[in-house]
């Protein structure tokens, strides 16, 4: 399939682009499974924007935004990223009310406005507490009515294709992708000049995530096979705040998110003992950013043993969970648990991947016509630690801005210069049906180990032992992948050990506590570990 531009993903930064580029060429849309599978509509806390004067609360500066987000950041954010991102931030809400995305309002032409951790204001747009599935909703429709896009679901990117894979000797540049139809199993060549990655991010490396099934890593190990910079793999951001059901399969129970928008509104962080234990390890408490409450919560578990810790929210007024947290309500009401009546029990899971493919401002990424946009890039905004609420902001916005850097750069009326021929994909032998249990054990192996060795806190040796038990793994599953016909659980497992692989390389290099990485073995900062970790493929 030949097309102006590929996109590859359809969550809001994949989409809000496709939409603008396709009012200058062909675009076509890609995503392995369903569309709304996406990381993007599963938040359910909202997109934080400083607005216009008048809509805004009381003394909300963009300067306060910034110091928020640096402050989250623990000194390696770049503070230019920064500025012009939550600069943008009233362009990107209009924006996406241009699609027909609503947020909640508290009168007509006022925003409700929410406030979550780490937030020094409220400035947390929302739709109840399903914004994503809002913004997801609104964009796939919109672009699946486009005459210009032709959207594909249940289509898988296998590999980018690129000059310099094919034994070009000019500057490396995207040529597209192999991309797996997952329908009929069969491999074809999706041919673009212009490739945008907005795959998401990592969360199903480890066993317990707040991430749909989707989040397996699969943009960043695409990148990093075609030679891409990737950075700070190591600051993988933990939820505080996920359901723990011990009734239910773990799975299922940790699983499920109570957004942090409960704790903005006024929800509390207490052990069995109704101890609001978080005071101690921060004065803003419950409101502390996520990296210092996950780590307080995994404080308190170790310390007491106890299997979780309580979000109460019993205070608030009857009924205020039904209205402004419904979706939360009546998903803990079908586990048999009535939040205003009891404490939410609640666990740390894997949430967000601040790391990347290495982008500059735009979302270019270091291979010539190929950019990356969202969770999947590294732009520099997040820095050690996510400020909640932010990423968002900052796909809409780097969208906006790849959109124009790429028809500046490679214009559609400029013939690019040619490339080798693309050979047809070499189909490996059926998978014998016995054999398909060691792809699923070592699926199940990494995100244990993972989950094991290379969580909220982490030391030397459990990095040591997690690196080499994956450098194995690699092999088996490299031995799977050139032997056998490829499918999705195959595609999604050789993914996964790649992204592993990378959390442990980025944590290996970082010697001190910085932000989401917490070692042991070095519990300060360290001055000369304030920069990115950079690695790449030879």
């Amino acid at each position: 399939m030949n097309s102006d531009f590929l996109v590859i993903g359809c969550g809001i930064a994949g989409l809000s682009f496709a939409l603008k580029a396709a009012e200058h060429g062909s675009v076509a849309v890609i995503t392995k499974g369903k569309a709304l599978e996406s990381n993007t509509a599963w938040a359910q806390g909202g997109i934080s924007a400083v607005l216009p004067e008048g809509q805004r609360e009381d003394g909300d500066t963009l300067e306060k935004h910034v110091v928020d987000t640096l402050d989250a950041g623990a000194g390696l954010c770049k503070e230019d990223i920064v500025k012009a991102i939550i600069s943008d931030g009233a362009k990107a809400i209009e924006d996406l009310l241009s699609f027909g995305i609503e947020f909640d309002q508290k009168e007509q032409d006022q925003f409700a406005l929410g406030k979550e951790g780490g937030h020094s204001q409220r400035r947390i747009l929302h739709h109840k507490d399903t914004t994503g599935l809002e913004i997801a909703s609104a964009l796939v429709s919109a672009a699946k009515k486009h005459k210009n896009i032709t959207f594909l679901e249940e289509h898988f990117a296998v590999d980018l294709l690129t000059t310099g894979q094919l034994g070009a000797i000019t500057q490396d540049r995207v040529l597209g992708a192999y991309v797996l139809d997952e329908v009929n199993n069969e491999v074809k060549i999706f041919r673009s000049d212009r490739v945008l990655l907005a795959t998401g991010g990592c969360g199903k490396v480890y066993l317990y995530t707040t991430n749909p099934d989707s989040a397996t890593g699969d943009g960043v190990a695409m990148a990093w096979r075609a030679g891409c910079q990737i950075s700070n793999m190591e600051f993988v951001q933990f939820h505080p705040t996920c359901f723990y059901n011990p009734a239910a399969s773990e799975e299922k129970a940790r699983s499920f998110l109570v957004s942090e928008a409960v704790r903005g509104e006024g929800g509390l962080l207490v052990n069995r003992e109704g101890e609001d234990f978080v005071k101690k390890h921060d004065p803003r408490g419950s409101l502390a950013p996520r990296d210092i409450v996950a780590r307080a919560i995994d404080h308190e578990l170790k310390k007491t043993g106890a299997p979780c810790v309580f979000l109460d929210v019993t205070h608030k007024p009857k009924g205020y969970m039904q209205e402004r947290f419904p979706h939360i309500y009546n998903t803990l009401l079908e586990f048999g648990h009535d939040c205003e009546e009891q404490p939410i029990p609640v666990v740390p899971a894997a949430h967000y991947q601040c790391g990347g493919v290495v982008t500059d401002i735009n979302g270019r990424a270091s291979v010539g016509g190929l950019f990356a946009v969202g969770e999947v890039a590294c732009t520099g905004l997040h820095g050690a630690n996510r400020l909640a609420s932010n990423s968002l902001l900052e796909a809409n916005v780097i969208a906006n801005n790849a959109y124009h850097e790429m028809l500046s750069r490679f214009p559609l009326d400029k013939d690019p210069e040619s490339a080798p021929d693309i050979p047809a994909w070499e189909y490996g032998d059926l998978t014998p049906p016995d054999e398909a249990v060691l792809i699923y054990h070592s699926w199940d192996e990494i995100r244990r180990l993972m989950w094991d060795y290379v969580s909220i806190v982490r030391t030397d040796n459990r990095l040591m032992r997690a690196g080499h038990r994956l450098r194995n793994l690699r092999n088996e599953v490299r031995q799977f992948y050139w032997g056998y016909r490829v499918d999705s659980d195959l595609l999604e497992l050789r993914n996964l050990v790649t992204v592993a692989s990378l959390v442990v390389d980025c944590a290996v290099l970082r010697k001190e506590s910085r932000g989401i990485h917490y070692m042991l073995d070095y519990p300060n900062s360290v001055e000369r570990f304030q920069k990115d970790t950079v690695v790449r493929k030879f």
